[in-house]
């Protein structure tokens, strides 16, 4: 693992294979750390030819994080965090792949600074350009499932933590894929115990977005590929189909039967997708 540090903020990165490939950086998705790209996915990647670099977003595992309910950032600060990781890695150009926030992200980097993206991919991500607000959004099931968290007295011990995790990832991850819950509880558990402050992952759903750039991804130029579960619950396929009509430079892949997920028996059609889509990026 690699700290990268700047403006009293530290951002905990890992990377995966070989640094002369092509680089590619991974940003999850809200609430999470890096641990959730797995390591086999890391290690598939970097097999197949690219340099791999996963971080922590603020608040998020080894990152600096902040008093739960007072996010000291932006999503442009958040997006701005991933440059300074390249830089430290001495990158110039970076393919960016996003999960669900992760793909909003991505998004704002896109145009934000263009000149260091090779291409973007966009996995789970959400649509916020023109005609969003006639889009749907998550299902009633997921809403009730949050308000009704929301009003719960937090876990008080590990143990609890991970139920509840367990209890959310029924909720938002219903798909066709068949439930591994002991691969998740075991991820929940390594997320708490990689975490500095786990409490402070709440700051996503607060942070606020204060630029443009969502409202414009008509006007990106870079490769996007952008991949989207038919059945997820959180994001539905529409947005990924938005997505792909809205953004020029956008091939949309479908992952049948997937929710909103990064499930591993997709892993090898969406990293061979990836490697179709930009396998000649020096």
């Amino acid at each position: 693992m690699k700290i990268v540090s700047f403006s009293s903020v530290d951002i905990c990165t890992e990377s995966f294979g070989l640094e002369e490939n092509p680089a590619l950086l991974l940003i999850m998705g809200a609430m999470s750390s890096m641990i959730w790209w797995e390591d086999e996915f890391c290690e598939k990647l970097a097999n197949k030819g690219f340099f791999v670099i996963r971080y922590d977003n603020r608040d998020t595992g080894k990152s600096t994080c902040y008093a739960p309910g007072h996010p000291e950032y932006t999503f442009e600060d958040l997006a701005d965090d991933a440059i300074q990781v390249l830089d430290a890695y001495e990158i110039d150009k970076a393919i960016i792949m996003g999960m669900s926030m992760g793909g909003m992200l991505t998004q704002m980097i896109a145009l934000r600074h263009a000149e260091r993206v090779n291409g973007i991919v966009l996995l789970s991500s959400m649509y916020f350009a023109e005609g969003a607000e006639n889009l749907p959004y998550s299902s009633d099931e997921v809403n009730a499932f949050f308000e009704k968290m929301a009003k719960e007295e937090p876990p008080k011990n590990i143990d609890d933590m991970v139920e509840l995790s367990i209890r959310q990832w029924h909720i938002t991850s219903k798909s066709k894929r068949p439930y591994d819950e002991e691969r998740i509880r075991k991820l929940n558990y390594l997320d708490i115990e990689h975490s500095v402050r786990y409490e402070s992952r709440i700051n996503h759903s607060i942070a606020q977005v204060t630029g443009d750039e969502l409202g414009r991804i008509a006007e990106i130029k870079a490769p996007a590929l952008i991949i989207h579960g038919t059945d997820d619950v959180v994001i539905p396929f529409i947005h990924g189909e938005m997505l792909n009509k809205t953004i020029p430079t956008a091939q949309l892949i479908s992952v049948d039967g997937a929710g909103h997920e990064l499930n591993p028996k997709d892993y090898d059609y969406i990293i061979e997708s990836m490697y179709v889509m930009f396998n000649d990026i020096d």
